[in-house]
């Protein structure tokens, strides 16, 4: 009898010492920026940048849409899947509440951009300065839940990534015929303004208390279908779109090297969303794709003409086409993306990889 009670004892130990430091071991993940990252916050806006209906979602495990620009998981789903997270929810979801707030939260908004005049012709969606409001909300929401002290640890040791500035070139620069902004800045003097503005967007973040923090470049714009539809003649890249992106995520890696000096610790990392998607869209083949111009849902050339809706061409098999939709990769090509965030070179993720950022985190 002495044994057994020894036992339960022991079992009622393990449960209350070891079980709390799980659940408070795993790590918050925060997500800001564009439809690239995008998981439902647009579903609750009045704006026309939606992915709400079919087909999207179509290879989403309920095979219903989500919100997700994309034909399943996005970039931040799957990266919560390799740092063994729960997806996070978006932030405007209902089912965020209680203990599901130490998870972390997605704050980004489609069609917004690194300016507040980028997206306006999707009216009602959440520009970046409101989504820091939201997260300084979020903080007070976490703060009442787990208590102030506990609260800014999670936040301070959270996984954080933003994506935002290609809507800044498809949505307001290159905007045809002519915009505002072109008739303002050449392309070079339009990404050195971009570059100021996100430098007081991620100190701002720092302020907020994120201390690691995945920045995307801008992707290579002029290859999407949408840009090979409007702007290409045999389907071969927009140069100019394409030099936009380059030049943008140059001066972008500088300033990230600037903003980790001056903070003194590698708080910031660029992530070279261009590269990783040129590998396949160049070779498609190596990586199993039939085509990486043709959009699998879409309508006009390379179905990279209005959006995807339940009217457009459908491909059968998403996994053989890099892009979903003419702006958005497939589930599958996003694997690749998130494949070298994880373990790439100093060429993809600058100055580390997040692998590297998972070893070195888990001894602090």
């Amino acid at each position: 009898m002495m044994s057994s009670m020894r036992v339960i004892l022991i079992i009622l130990t393990l449960i209350n010492t070891v079980a709390p430091k799980r659940a408070e071991g795993v790590r918050a993940f925060f997500v800001f920026g564009d439809s690239l990252v995008d998981s439902g916050n647009n579903n609750y806006l009045p704006t026309t940048a939606r992915a709400d209906s079919p087909p999207y979602g179509i290879d989403y495990p309920t095979r219903r849409p989500t919100g997700r620009f994309s034909n399943g998981f996005n970039l931040p789903d799957l990266i919560s899947q390799h740092i063994g997270s729960e997806p996070t929810l978006s932030y405007l979801s209902p089912q965020l509440t209680g203990q599901k707030l130490l998870i972390g939260a997605n704050f980004a908004s489609a069609g917004i951009g690194i300016l507040n005049d980028t997206g306006v012709q999707f009216v009602g969606i959440i520009r970046m300065f409101q989504q820091f409001a939201l997260f300084q909300q979020y903080q007070q929401r976490l703060s009442a839940e787990v208590g102030a002290g506990k609260a800014k640890k999670i936040v301070n040791g959270a996984l954080v990534l933003i994506t935002v500035g290609g809507n800044d070139f498809v949505n307001n620069y290159f905007v045809t015929p002519v915009s505002a902004r072109s008739r303002q800045f050449t392309v070079p003097q339009f990404c050195r303004y971009l570059i100021s503005e996100y430098r007081k967007i991620l100190m701002r973040l720092f302020e907020l208390g994120a201390r690691r923090v995945l920045v995307t470049g801008a992707g290579p714009l002029g290859c999407v279908p949408s840009q090979l539809a409007t702007r290409s003649t045999n389907g071969e890249c927009v140069v100019e779109l394409q030099q936009a992106a380059l030049t943008f995520n140059s001066l972008l890696v500088q300033l990230i090297t600037q903003l980790n000096t001056n903070v003194g610790s590698d708080v910031f990392v660029a992530v070279n969303a261009f590269q990783m998607n040129m590998n396949f869209i160049t070779n498609p083949e190596k990586f199993g794709f039939i085509t990486s111009k043709v959009a699998c849902c879409g309508q006009g050339r390379f179905n990279g003409v209005g959006v995807c809706n339940s009217l457009s061409n459908l491909c059968p098999n998403r996994d053989v086409y890099a892009f979903w939709d003419p702006y958005h990769p497939t589930q599958r090509a996003l694997g690749f993306v998130v494949r070298d965030i994880f373990s790439g070179t100093s060429d993809y993720m600058y100055p580390m990889n997040l692998s590297t950022i998972m070893a070195m985190d888990s001894n602090i």
